[in-house]
């Protein structure tokens, strides 16, 4: 299989799932093509072997998998994780503000987005809006890409030493969008919102709106080696995820997939990781209590989450000897106080169903002095007690309005994943 026979896919997931919702949206539909069928949560389940299935909650967290030719109680899980939110801006309640003769939209950090990289940008709008039909609420998904905002940065002849200081922003006072000169608010704003989602303004009862850069995913350097791309953390995994799902052949063990909102703000939320969601499907599955505990033993989960790539302009802040590069495949996360849940054995699992994939692995530890970030992995395994290893590719300018990820490194993950879904490699004890 050709490196880069994935990536046409990847850059149009990306350019199309500005939000978490219309990510699950697409997956869902790419699912659905592939003949999985949909099961509501509220509906009852009876589900045999080999049965191709997925699961939305809240519009923005999805668990999909195909059942084993064994009861899951008996041969276990493999399964893996991701999240499918990403830090950025959400507009506030009563957001309307005025400064001057401009008219701006307030808004609240979502997560720990990198905020200077949003200034000078073109920014659009996506989200969901409420309807009420009678006494019945639900959702609709809108995506706007006509560049409305922009975060414009001060000149430098106001903020002279800005460039020896640097770009310092108050995520409160210097992050209003600019939309208007001529008197619009946010009622206008809402009515765009309700002609792109093709719904009355009247029937609208709630909103979530959310600003992202509608600039393209793009392959870059001389050789088309780099991807450039908003949102690769965790987009990026999700769809290295449905790919092995997609790929991996009939194995004994069931084989998950599962996505959650809500990483970067915690994951203690009705759809994160933090929730039951997973615990409930895997029950359901399972047929019992007393099979689901067997089936959590039995399971292994690989927690795919971006990784740091050694910056070539600041490579004094990773670790002398643990130093990751784009397109050197993928990583596996170690970190002491275990903020990643990759132990000896979960990192050998790892490396192994890499090496019968015949792909390289690199590793990531953060610097004494620099602590490491935090994924669905720990959140996941602490709770299941599910046996887990936290990877990821190697990638710059994470949390960056726009980042960089290595080509060849997408593939190669695909590959592992779908490795470790076929079910081959275990762990004894």
């Amino acid at each position: 299989m050709k490196t880069d026979s994935y990536i046409p896919d990847l850059l149009s997931f990306l350019d199309s799932s500005p939000t978490s919702s219309l990510a699950v949206t697409r997956i869902a539909s790419k699912l659905d093509e592939n003949g999985f069928i949909k099961l509501e949560e509220a509906d009852s389940w009876n589900i045999g072997a080999n049965v191709k299935f997925f699961t939305v909650r809240s519009s923005s967290s999805i668990i999909a998998g195909v059942t084993g030719t064994e009861a899951c109680g008996t041969a276990g899980c493999r399964i893996i994780g991701a999240h499918t939110d990403f830090p950025g801006f959400r507009i506030k309640p009563e957001a309307d503000r005025k400064k001057g003769n401009i008219n701006v939209l307030g808004v609240e950090l979502y997560g720990t987005p990198v905020l200077a990289t949003w200034f000078d940008r073109d920014l659009s709008l996506a989200g969901t809006l409420a309807i009420r039909n009678d006494d019945i609420i639900s959702r609709r998904l809108f995506m706007i890409r006509k560049p409305i905002f922009r975060m414009a940065s001060p000149a430098i002849h106001i903020e002279r030493e800005m460039n020896k200081d640097g770009f310092k922003v108050n995520p409160e006072t210097n992050t209003p969008l600019l939309f208007s000169s001529n008197g619009a608010g946010f009622d206008d704003v809402l009515s765009l919102a309700c002609k792109s989602a093709d719904v009355e303004r009247d029937s609208v009862s709630g909103w979530s709106m959310e600003i992202w850069d509608p600039q393209a995913a793009a392959l870059g350097g001389i050789d088309d080696d780099f991807i450039f791309s908003g949102r690769l953390d965790n987009l990026a995994m999700c769809h290295t995820a449905i790919e092995a799902l997609l790929a991996s052949e009939e194995s004994p063990q069931t084989r998950l997939v599962c996505l959650f909102n809500s990483e970067e703000v915690g994951s203690r939320t009705l759809n994160g990781a933090g929730s039951a969601f997973l615990d409930t499907v895997i029950e359901r599955l399972a047929g019992g209590r007393d099979e689901y505990f067997r089936c959590l033993s039995g399971s292994i989960q690989v927690s795919a989450d971006g990784a740091h790539a050694v910056h070539p302009n600041y490579s004094e802040k990773h670790d002398p000897g643990c130093r990751p590069v784009l397109n050197g495949g993928p990583v596996i996360k170690v970190n002491s106080m275990e903020k990643y849940t990759s132990s000896d054995v979960s990192s050998a699992y790892f490396r192994t169903c890499a090496e019968k994939s015949g792909i390289d692995i690199q590793y990531f530890v953060s610097r004494n002095d620099m602590p490491c970030g935090s994924t669905i992995g720990p959140v996941i395994s602490t709770r299941t007690g599910i046996r887990s290893v936290d990877v990821g590719n190697p990638m710059l300018s994470m949390h960056s309005v726009r980042e960089t990820a290595g080509k060849s490194d997408h593939q190669a993950m695909i590959k592992v994943l779908t490795e470790h879904m076929r079910g081959s490699v275990n762990i004894s004890g």
